[in-house]
């Protein structure tokens, strides 16, 4: 059931009754506005899928253009690094808050409003004159692809039949892998031609492409937040409480800032930097979970973060995302050190991860509506643990196929567990707080790629035994490989106890089953 077709009894029911303002007719004529989006689900998801790829290119697209920009503006490379630090940073920091401001407006307007931001950034971005204006116009980017990025996964349930939740989340997950893929190689061809600004402003044409998609075939959630529940004159619920909670935002946006710049600007290493703004972060946590506890109107729940399937499925995001990180982190080195491929081999190699996950996306949230989204996670974290382990057991000797087979498992199984863990989640949310929990799964991902970053690169680097990696024998570089893998199977065999522990009620328990049952 889609949150449009909530309005549905009552406005039959009270027909002849109507006194409504100028701004309510829509969602009391929802049987009349329903038929559009339901003709059309294959248009709302290409601007679903445009918005996906969009946030996925801006994330990726930058990287390769940070040597052109060091020689542009005559900075640094610890500089220019906040190209891509701004873009995270803001993306990470509002994505939880976005998607709560979601639940409580026109959800298609403020996604509308995000795409139209992040087009006009990235238009600012292609033309700033300063590196400083450039990094002021990658926040205002990052704001805007978290709009993009907390609002499209909670579309699908409006936008496509429940029974289809999977297959359209595989194509969302699809997507995002195209636009990971794509940002490095698009990005090398438009700096080998038109220059650096062309990387920025590529997005400018995309982006007014996905906002006339989504204008013309999004369909209007019709829901009326200063009125409580679809249909009724008063609040019934505290769940459709039209208020904002600022303060709850402003801490969670502080913490979140502040463990993703511990994570990120540490250098490889805990100096009192890091060990400081890990000291804000938890102070932060502590001080957000005790405002939401006393907020008439939280920005999380506490009863939601006390779900156990709602736990289980962030706290396996979390860990899947900081394993996916260690291919990016380790993968470069040991295919250049330990196997001696040169830079467009290496690049070869690693576009290959991104493709088998573009590949795998839709077939598997085809599966997860098939066999129910628990059984398929549990079979994308065992395919992960004996990737991972395949990676941590080959020896080096094997060459290019014996690093790639199983970087082939991993990626495979990341696209299965991904598209059925959303699936799983956004199923059984309630629509009022769809925002809000694609919010927290999309950050339970960034928070993992951030601390992958950081912690399985620092794992990699002790394993190896040298403070310079770039430096170190290949030798040296595949046992820090092997080691650095051999960690990730231990984390991913505490996802699958996770998952295990909360196997009666976990994600994709109950309502699968009951889908199959049905079917």
């Amino acid at each position: 059931m889609t949150t449009h077709q909530l309005p549905d009894p009552a406005s039959a029911d009270r027909a002849g009754h109507d006194h409504t303002t100028p701004e309510d007719p829509a969602p009391d004529r929802a049987p009349d506005a329903s038929p559009p989006p339901a003709a059309s689900p294959r248009w709302a998801l290409a601007a679903l899928s445009l918005s996906v790829l969009l946030s996925s290119l801006g994330t990726s697209i930058a990287n390769v253009g940070l040597p052109t920009l060091t020689q542009e503006f005559d900075a640094s490379f610890h500089q220019v690094q906040w190209v891509v630090l701004a873009y995270l940073l803001a993306l990470t920091t509002v994505i939880v808050g976005v998607g709560r401001l979601g639940d409580l407006v026109v959800r298609k307007r403020l996604l509308l409003a995000g795409i139209l931001l992040f087009t006009l950034a990235s238009a600012l971005c292609g033309g700033a004159p300063t590196l400083s204006l450039l990094i002021a116009a990658r926040v205002a980017q990052g704001l805007g692809a978290a709009a993009m990025m907390a609002l499209t996964m909670a579309f699908v349930g409006e936008s496509v039949p429940k029974e289809r939740t999977g297959a359209a989340m595989g194509l969302l997950g699809t997507m995002s892998a195209i636009g990971t893929a794509l940002g490095p190689s698009l990005g090398g061809a438009l700096l080998s031609g038109p220059g650096w600004r062309a990387i920025f402003l590529v997005n400018v044409p995309l982006g007014i492409a996905t906002l006339l998609l989504a204008h013309r075939h999004l369909p209007v959630d019709g829901r009326d937040p200063a009125a409580g529940r679809p249909g009724s004159g008063h609040r019934l619920d505290p769940r459709f409480d039209p208020r904002f909670d600022y303060r709850g935002t402003l801490l969670l946006a502080l913490t979140l800032g502040a463990y993703a710049l511990a994570m990120t600007s540490g250098s490889g290493g805990f100096g009192l930097r890091t060990a400081a703004l890990l000291l804000v972060a938890g102070c932060g946590a502590a001080l957000f979970v005790r405002a939401e506890a006393r907020a008439a109107a939280p920005l999380v729940r506490p009863a939601s973060l006390r779900d156990p399937a709602l736990r289980a499925s962030l706290a396996m995001s979390a860990l899947v995302s900081t394993v996916m990180m260690a291919t990016l982190v380790v993968g470069p080195f040991h295919l250049s050190r330990a196997l001696g491929l040169a830079p467009a081999g290496v690049g070869a190699v690693l576009s290959v991860g991104p493709l088998v996950a573009a590949l795998a996306g839709v077939p598997a949230g085809r599966v997860a509506d098939r066999f129910g989204a628990l059984r398929t996670t549990g079979a994308g974290l065992v395919a992960m643990v004996a990737g991972s382990g395949g990676l941590a057991l080959v020896p080096a000797e094997f060459g290019v196929g014996g690093y790639l087979a199983p970087l082939v498992v991993v990626t495979a199984g990341y696209a299965v567990f991904q598209t059925a863990n959303n699936t799983a989640v956004m199923a059984d949310t309630d629509p009022a707080e769809r925002g809000v929990t694609s919010g927290l799964l999309n950050l339970s991902r960034n928070l993992g790629l951030v601390t992958g970053a950081s912690v399985m690169g620092a794992v990699f680097a002790v394993a190896s035994g040298t403070r310079d990696v770039a430096q170190a024998g290949p030798a040296a570089v595949a046992e820090g490989t092997r080691t650095t893998f051999a960690v990730a199977a231990l984390l991913l065999g505490l996802a699958l106890a996770v998952l295990a522990s909360g196997r009666s009620r976990g994600p994709g328990g109950s309502r699968s089953r009951g889908r199959r049952r049905s079917a």
